[in-house]
């Protein structure tokens, strides 16, 4: 490496995406522990993960060098929470904040949900605080901000 010269390397992660019905218990379990230490225990924000859109949808699964789940989220098939696809449930581990792997998952997310469903709209019920993040893969804001579970949300959607 050159003085003065830097340059991230992005971490290396390994993905999974299945169909809920595919998932192993243990994949399932990891899956939901992720979500619950982030958005519950966190973000302080007790709300009802388990809707009924899980089992409608497809989930990504990122695993670090460790076999640790870091990185998740769910592509939701048209119809069920907007007319378009859209990702939910999008959550990344403290262990790996800061090092692009949420950029690495919505990627990922990203080109699964083309490969799935071929390119098409994607909406977002975004964190208002992340709409810089994701504005940076297409997605633009479309409408006023409001609250969910006591956060501030904004819709977003990627044409």
């Amino acid at each position: 490496m050159m003085a003065g010269f830097s340059y991230f390397r992005p971490m290396q992660i390994t993905w999974k995406f299945k169909a809920f019905n595919k998932l192993t218990i243990d994949e399932l379990y990891a899956m939901m522990v992720i979500r619950q230490e982030v958005f519950i225990l966190e973000q302080d924000c007790p709300y009802m993960d388990a809707d009924g859109k899980d089992q409608k949808s497809h989930h990504l699964l990122g695993y670090d060098a460790d076999g640790d789940l870091v990185a998740h989220l769910r592509l939701v098939a048209p119809g069920i929470s907007y007319t378009e696809m859209s990702f939910g449930r999008i959550v990344t581990s403290d262990k790996v904040r800061g090092k692009g792997v949420g950029k690495q998952l919505m990627q990922e997310g990203i080109r699964q949900g083309e490969l799935l469903y071929g390119k098409q709209p994607n909406r977002i019920s975004a964190q208002s605080y992340l709409i810089p993040f994701y504005s940076t893969f297409g997605f633009a804001v479309v409408g006023e901000e409001y609250l969910e579970d006591d956060i501030p949300h904004t819709e977003m959607v990627r044409s």
